[in-house]
């Protein structure tokens, strides 16, 4: 690169960082000290961008890699046969991918530190909405840390040992609280490798699959479709006929959002800490439909080639790898070595979405706290940037885990995981009211977004109908004759009457003298703009300059090409 051309990226990067001298008071700069040096002084709202760019895409796409993918599935396989499966969750892939470009569209215009859609939901709907959302985010995501310590115990119970169970959630739980009070850049980092084990699993799957499909087994027994013709690829749930088959693709479509709930908003959550996010976002959300495509889609195919839905271990209700309709297929094909690596690679997805969730909470409440809904302690962050006091009132969730060693307090602790799956579709429908907001406020300000989606508005509108049906159906099945229970119907809706009173409660106490909706014309869209456009230049500039600097070996490093091939 000549001296000129260096000289003139350096000046931009230099220019875009006097600019920030310039943005609107109160808010937070971007800390420019190098990744991995503290900064001078235990600070307010002091969190650092140290999450680059191969993390933000990983992230994109291991919130969307769990146990579900590689146990969970084996249920609705079990319920509606591999036709149906394949049918649900490609549809919900398709309507994750809307939810994901919306996000990012929001995301990309204000990522500033403590971005979230409850603080969007507060400058574009009313304090009270933002309220609702962010102690909705908040509890959600604690009490899935929990649910992610007692699925731990399950699975390692997988091998043989006479260990207390509460020493392996002891253990877990330390793990995820010291991944998060380490620099962001170590969670980033935890979370790279992590997705990475589940993505090198879930293709290794893949490709196993196409084997024993074409018969390169140890048996040689070529599957083809065979499961497809018999048991058959659609099967009835609770009444014979096309009502029951309905009622199957039904039940397996709303299961199926369990497998994605929180994944977009995981991607905002991490904005206030990514690097040059006005780039990184648009691109994590472009990719997010094919590797959905790839591990989703092409993964429930592969599971109704060859596993058969009447296979007696999908409602063994084992919960580990004997319950995996992959374990099944492949101690079927004579296989007796991979059964304890698909163990090890679940055990992985459990501690990696323990380890994301818990940051998501703690995220969730400092962002709640930088708007003055939580206590301001929240926003207080170590030298390192860390929210210490947000990680620590997040973790405390961590102890219900040990309420699975119980039989009684562990169907309790069911209650709180009924209420986090009402709160993913919730959470969904508000996001949507959220973007709708947003981009009518744009349109009549003559603001133009940094990002647009070439599906949006046109996805939003769709997606808010499918969420709004599917939150109503529920555990629909509990009104089936016979079926009613007061606990199951409890269980299953309880959520809703909660995001109510929270959203209620706060507008008739703080909110009262709030309007319950915002006009268009007090809408912000200026607050924090200049920060963000200012801090856009900077990394865009220093990005080129590094770039420019890389060009000349770009493909003698062997990584650089696969990493090439993956974006």
């Amino acid at each position: 690169m000549g001296a000129a051309s260096l000289s003139s990226t350096t000046g931009n990067a230099v220019k875009a960082k006097e600019m920030l001298d310039d943005v609107e008071p109160g808010l937070t700069r971007p800390n420019s000290a190098s990744p991995g040096q503290p900064s001078e002084q235990f600070q307010v709202h002091g969190t650092r961008r140290e999450i680059k760019t191969r993390h933000a895409q990983m992230l994109a796409i291991g919130g969307s890699i769990g146990t579900n993918l590689f146990i969970g599935v084996g249920q609705v396989l079990a319920v509606g046969g591999p036709g149906l499966l394949l049918l649900a969750f490609g549809l919900m892939a398709i309507f994750v991918y809307g939810m994901v470009t919306l996000i990012c569209e929001l995301g990309s215009f204000v990522p500033v530190p403590g971005n979230s859609m409850s603080a969007l939901g507060s400058r574009f709907i009313s304090r009270s909405m933002g309220f609702a959302m962010g102690w909705l985010y908040f509890y959600s995501f604690a009490i899935i840390v929990a649910y992610e310590l007692a699925a731990m115990v399950i699975i390692i119970d997988y091998w043989p040992n006479n260990i207390n169970p509460a020493v392996w959630i002891s253990v877990g739980f330390i793990f995820f609280l010291v991944l998060n009070l380490c620099p962001v850049g170590v969670y980033g980092e935890s979370e790279f490798w992590f997705t990475l084990v589940k993505i090198i699993m879930a293709t290794g799957l893949l490709l196993l699959s196409l084997v024993l499909m074409l018969g390169g087994g140890p048996t040689h027994d070529r599957l083809g479709y065979r499961y497809w013709y018999d048991p058959g690829a659609v099967k009835s749930y609770i009444v014979d006929g096309a009502g029951g088959r309905f009622t199957a693709f039904l039940y397996i479509w709303v299961y199926s959002g369990f497998s994605f709930f929180f994944a977009p908003e995981q991607l905002i959550l991490a904005s206030g800490e990514m690097v040059n996010p006005r780039k990184n976002l648009p691109s994590a959300s472009r990719r997010f439909f094919f590797r959905l495509v790839f591990f989703y889609v092409l993964g429930a195919a592969a599971v109704g080639v060859i596993c058969p839905s009447n296979a007696p271990g999908l409602t063994s209700g084992a919960g580990n790898a004997d319950a995996s309709p992959w374990v099944i297929a492949i101690s079927s094909a004579g296989i007796d070595v991979l059964p304890s690596i698909i163990n090890a690679g679940i055990l992985t997805a459990a501690l990696s979405a323990g380890n994301a969730y818990l940051y998501m909470s703690s995220r969730a409440l400092f962002s709640l706290a930088t708007v003055g809904d939580a206590p301001k302690v929240f926003t207080r962050c170590t030298s390192w940037g860390i929210p210490l006091y947000a990680i620590l009132a997040s973790s405390c969730f961590g102890f219900l885990g040990f309420l699975v060693l119980n039989t009684e307090a562990g169907q309790v602790f069911n209650w709180f995981i009924s209420i986090t799956n009402t709160a993913g579709y919730t959470s969904w429908i508000a996001c949507c009211v959220i973007y709708f907001r947003f981009r009518k406020a744009c349109a009549e300000k003559g603001v133009t977004p940094p990002y647009r989606s070439a599906i949006q508005p046109y996805a939003a509108r769709i997606c808010i109908v499918v969420f709004s049906i599917l939150l109503l159906c529920n555990g629909f099945t509990v009104f089936y004759p016979g079926r009613f229970t007061a606990s199951g119907f409890l269980t299953t809706y309880i959520g809703i009457p909660i995001f109510a009173a929270l959203w209620l409660g706060h507008k008739f106490t703080a909110g009262r003298h709030d309007p319950w909706w915002l006009s268009i014309s007090d809408i912000d869209l200026v607050t924090g703009v200049a920060q963000a456009d200012a801090e856009a230049e900077m990394w865009n500039a220093l990005e080129k300059e590094r770039e420019d600097s890389k060009s000349a070996n770009k493909w003698t490093n062997p990584f650089n090409k696969v990493r090439a091939l993956w974006s």
